[in-house]
């Protein structure tokens, strides 16, 4: 390699260093934010304004506006305070209307006749009372036997379709659109505040289950004669607890005792089988055309 001269050398480096370009340490200088109190005041300011002129435009346009209000302030405090106490909030009884009952009449009024077709939609729940309905009517879905009564029903097995099993467990299975219930066999052997309650407890049950099920309590039939333990007195009586307890459960109650009852008070004498003591195909009958023509 051949070396330049130190002249020469020199002047090259002088000419290097010529154009080297040092940068300073120092830093620009940034234009500062400078936070302005009174723009913040003014846009506050402008804010409030057309708020309020939009709530005093609504105001003045809807009557309930004020109104209305105050209800929902009033919900939201109740609604807050129940949560607090760590209770369940209920809807307001204006938000949500109740579903309508539908208007019952107890005893159930005389109504046109129906085909005995009707039958094939019923069932009919009974103690030794009407058992033999199915074998002098169309009413042939008969369920129930001698040990079924008012004070028992809840307990008494009885046989079906589905087993020999409570009415209350037969009702569940079957669904049937039109349900009749005659018990009171053990009048005179029970107290009628004992065959009351237990009653109610079966059509509370079934009713509550099948909501959508039309159910008939049927009166007790009078008694033919008066004997120490047994009086229409009685029966009249236990009748008239049915029928308050049909109007407090929200089902129908069918005046089935009036249908075989004479002038005298009692079971009319061409209801009445004197040899067996039962009640005669024409009692049956007479039950029959009550039901087709009392139906709600």
């Amino acid at each position: 390699m051949a070396f330049l001269p130190a002249k020469i050398f020199q002047g090259v480096l002088m000419e290097k260093k010529g154009t080297i370009h040092r940068i300073s340490n120092k830093k620009r200088g940034r234009p500062k934010i400078r936070f302005n109190f009174g723009i913040l005041i003014l846009i506050f300011a402008l804010s409030f304004a057309g708020c309020f002129a939009l709530y005093m435009i609504a105001a003045n346009t809807n009557d309930d506006f004020l109104d209305d209000s105050d209800d929902k302030i009033v919900v939201q405090e109740q609604a807050t305070e129940a949560a607090s106490e760590g209770e369940d909030v209920q809807p307001s009884s204006e938000a949500t209307a109740p579903a309508e009952k539908p208007d019952i009449v107890n005893p159930v009024p005389q109504s046109s006749a129906v085909d005995e077709e009707y039958f094939d939609g019923c069932c009919l729940v009974t103690d030794s009372t009407l058992l033999e309905m199915g074998s002098h009517t169309a009413f042939k879905d008969v369920i129930g036997n001698a040990e079924l009564n008012a004070v028992a029903c809840n307990d008494v097995n009885v046989e079906s379709n589905y087993g020999t099993v409570t009415v209350y467990q037969v009702m569940q299975l079957k669904k049937p659109a039109n349900l009749y219930i005659m018990l009171g066999s053990d009048i005179g052997s029970s107290e009628v505040d004992d065959m009351v309650a237990a009653y109610t407890q079966l059509v509370t049950n079934i009713h509550s289950y099948l909501p959508d099920t039309k159910l008939y309590v049927m009166q007790l039939p009078p008694a033919a004669y008066d004997t120490e333990s047994v009086t229409n007195e009685k029966i009249n009586l236990y009748n008239g607890k049915l029928l308050a307890m049909a109007r407090d459960i929200g089902v129908y109650c069918i005046d089935t005792n009036t249908a075989l009852k004479s002038a005298e008070g009692k079971l009319s004498e061409e209801y009445w089988d004197a040899e067996n003591g039962k009640l005669n195909d024409a009692a049956y009958k007479a039950l029959s055309d009550y039901i087709r023509t009392h139906t709600a």
